[in-house]
């Protein structure tokens, strides 16, 4: 099995080296290199081969996570970033999302699932911890959410994947969406495919949040 390499990014010098020690010992895991911001991870980036996950910190000096994300979302966008913070307050996790990253989780998450998290995020899947995920449910029913961002022009949706996408920003399975609207479930996933497609979206969690963030 091919190990998955990582790239820690944290200001805290004995937070570091603490994680290159726990997930040095993973098999299936190998950390590759470390950064103090995002100043000398863009560095490790142009000089050595890409990892396939980013740690990365949301308040760093220099250059912090999220623009860090940023970056790399322009000059590596192979390289899925997975924040690792202390902070779980409403302007991180969603900056954090909208710069990119791929996953969200605070620095207390037991050792397992951050291994876990990280074979997911080199998968390509979004990890979202507790506190991340209850944000991001909380903004969908309205509660503390960003203000709704107005588009310059109507994305190109027809009126059935609207009706879709609405209700994947409820939480609807692609089951759910079907009985709904009383078309098959293959139909359904078959919408929610196109509309990630016009919309340039990764997956259902950025369809939500983009449903969510316009107050459709």
């Amino acid at each position: 099995m091919t190990p998955v390499s990582v790239l820690i990014v944290d200001d805290q010098v004995l937070l570091r080296q603490g994680l290159r020690k726990l997930l040095e010992i993973e098999e299936g895991i190998e950390v590759v290199g470390d950064a103090a911001d995002g100043v000398e991870a863009l560095e490790f980036l142009a000089s050595a081969p890409p990892p396939d996950v980013a740690l990365v910190d949301a308040r760093m000096p220099r250059m912090d996570g999220i623009e860090l994300i940023t970056r790399m979302r322009a000059e590596h966008p192979g390289v899925p970033a997975v924040v690792l913070t202390t902070f779980d307050d409403d302007e991180l996790v969603f900056g954090g999302l909208r710069a990119g990253a791929r996953g969200y989780l605070l620095k207390d998450v037991p050792p397992d699932e951050l291994v876990l998290a990280i074979r997911q995020a080199a998968r390509g899947e979004t990890v979202l911890g507790g506190p991340a995920a209850d944000r991001l449910v909380a903004a969908l029913g309205g509660i503390g959410s960003p203000a709704p961002a107005a588009p310059s022009e109507a994305p190109p949706l027809s009126e059935r994947e609207w009706e879709v996408a609405r209700l994947v920003g409820t939480g609807a399975t692609n089951r759910e969406i079907a009985r709904t609207l009383f078309i098959t479930e293959g139909t359904a996933k078959n919408h929610v495919t196109s509309i990630l497609r016009k919309l340039d979206l990764r997956d259902r969690t950025r369809l939500a949040l983009w449903v969510s963030e316009r107050g459709v």
